[in-house]
């Protein structure tokens, strides 16, 4: 009963900072991918390396269990699904955590898009064993593998290079590149001016 309280509580504040930096605002997310605003983007870099850094880190020290650590499978579906999920984010304005988060703070646009994800996640259960025929998803690169080995973890290293170390790097570069960005690359649109007279 606790791990359940615990994850309600720790969805709750994961939900409440995705509303607040604005990624369940879909004009937010079109603004980050035309490069007019990149301020998401930044929180966004900045989460996933400080998350790198704080597992590998802690891997390192002895404080994280690498037992815990998770890899997907790599397969053509995966990159596919990827670029299907690339492309709906792009249209929606939502990814499947942020729609859900964006139904939560009152958007109605937000349960069409989730109506729509579980409908897609329905068609692919039922036509699965068509796509597991077509060898799509068959294992590539290795399966299940890490960019580095990782010490006491049970994911082959596509490198001999340190994946703790590599990781913790990773993770303090995608750090400093949030922190390097500027908060928009493009221009929102150029001013209208009054016609000369």
């Amino acid at each position: 009963m606790t791990s359940i309280i615990l994850a309600i509580v720790i969805g709750a504040a994961f939900g409440a900072v995705l509303d607040r930096v604005g990624a369940a605002n879909p004009n937010v997310i079109n603004r980050m991918l035309n490069l007019t605003d990149l301020r998401l983007a930044k929180a966004i870099l900045l989460a996933i390396g400080t998350g790198s850094a704080l597992m590998f880190g802690g891997q390192m020290l002895g404080l994280v269990d690498v037992g815990h650590m998770s890899v997907k499978t790599a397969n053509v579906g995966v990159f596919l699904g990827g670029l299907m999920l690339g492309a709906g984010w792009a249209a929606a304005g939502y990814c499947p955590g942020t729609g859900v988060v964006a139904a939560a703070s009152g958007r109605k646009d937000a349960l069409f898009f989730i109506a729509g994800g579980l409908l897609g996640a329905a068609a692919y259960m039922v036509t699965y064993p068509a796509w597991k025929a077509s060898g799509l998803l068959d294992k590539i690169a290795g399966g299940a593998v890490t960019l580095g080995t990782v010490p006491g973890s049970k994911f082959e290293g596509m490198t001999a290079l340190p994946g703790d170390i590599l990781g913790l790097v990773l993770g303090l570069g995608f750090v400093a590149l949030a922190f390097a960005l500027p908060d928009r690359l493009m221009r929102a649109g150029v001013p209208r001016t009054a016609p000369a007279e």
